[in-house]
């Protein structure tokens, strides 16, 4: 049995997550920012289908980024120095996280409903959550979106409309976070796609500790601006 949070946005220790369904919390509650940001500075998310109640997770494994870790093959290293593209920090985040929220092909729905958008838009409001945005002539066609709190960064999803375009987006943002002295990326759940890219899983205790050592920090200056511009070679 899992508890029913009371209004009071607090939540209960994660060791007490269960084994089955893996790092189910805790039930109920709202989204609202306070209790998002609670949630996040302990290492907990949200994660639940429509017509069901908010579910709140801290897995026994954790997939995570560290920056200095990025991967990038030979052949994804040519992408990023020849194709045209563009890569900007938070110009459209409402567009970001819909993209992301469209069921993927095979699917007939989406853990991104609604109610998640609007409450991940106050936090982009309150600069929490950010966009990582990958452009091709004019048109958005891959990304991401993030909750940073204090030297933690918390990936939620990414979306592609053209080769390569989330992994664009990740690959700058790691190497972006890791200039600025943000080491550690939050994938949540394990992926080949990630783990080609450097991710490996952490256990929960391990990154329990990693996240109580970066949320009290204050967050970088200037972390979240950037906008890259890349020009294939001229022939």
């Amino acid at each position: 049995m899992i508890p029913w949070l009371s209004p009071h946005p607090s939540f209960p220790p994660v060791a007490q997550a269960l084994s089955e369904p893996d790092g189910l919390l805790a039930a109920g509650g709202d989204l609202s920012l306070p209790r998002l940001l609670a949630a996040y500075r302990h290492g907990i998310f949200p994660w639940y289908s429509p017509g069901d109640p908010i579910l709140w997770w801290s897995p026994s494994q954790r997939m995570v980024l560290n920056t200095a870790a990025l991967r990038v093959p030979r052949s994804f290293a040519k992408v990023l120095r020849n194709r045209r593209y563009q890569v900007v920090f938070d110009r459209d985040f409402e567009a970001v996280i819909r993209a992301c929220a469209a069921p993927r092909d095979g699917q007939h729905g989406t853990w991104i409903i609604e109610d998640m958008i609007q409450a991940y838009l106050r936090l982009f409001r309150a600069g929490h959550a950010h966009s990582v945005e990958t452009w091709q002539d004019g048109q958005l066609v891959g990304g991401l979106y993030a909750v940073n709190v204090g030297r933690m960064v918390y990936g939620e999803s990414m979306f592609s409309r053209a080769p390569d375009a989330s992994k664009i987006a990740l690959a700058h943002l790691a190497r972006h976070l890791h200039e600025h002295g943000l080491d550690l990326i939050d994938c949540q759940m394990h992926t080949g796609h990630l783990a080609s890219m450097g991710a490996r899983l952490m256990p929960r205790d391990d990154f329990i500790a990693a996240v109580a050592a970066r949320v009290a920090a204050p967050v970088p200056a200037g972390v979240w601006e950037y906008c890259f511009d890349n020009e294939p070679p001229r022939p």
